[in-house]
């Protein structure tokens, strides 16, 4: 069974930074699309960031400038690394691939969510 292990969320101050990373919890064939998305609470979960294999990416216009979406096809991660924090950048942070499992066998999956808290 596939799971996304995603980590590096927590408290932070406005205006700081945070990283976040999600892989695989077992060995895989290959990822394409990967992604993250947020929710926060009473709001309904949207895109922050995704990127392509080949590395193309797009932002949600709210954090366009200030997050970094990236990844390692060797290790099949993606990150998001997030600065200029807000206190609007509150929410449970959710990584999502597209992922070949075999050569043949395509699936999506989830993470099973990171909090962020962006407060003073």
């Amino acid at each position: 069974q596939v799971q996304l292990v995603e980590s590096g969320g927590g408290l932070v101050q406005p205006g700081g930074s945070l990283r976040l990373s999600c892989a695989p919890s077992v060995t895989i064939f290959s990822i394409a699309n990967m992604g993250w998305y947020r929710q926060a609470p009473g709001k309904q979960r949207e895109l922050v960031a995704s990127i392509t294999r080949g590395g193309s990416t797009n932002y949600a216009d709210s954090v366009k400038g200030r997050f970094t979406i990236s990844r390692d096809n060797a290790k099949k991660a993606v990150y998001l690394q997030m600065n200029s924090l807000k206190p609007e950048d509150t929410a449970v942070y959710y990584c999502n691939a597209d992922i070949f499992v075999t050569s043949s066998k395509r699936e999506v999956h989830w993470g099973q969510g990171t909090q962020v808290t962006v407060s003073s």
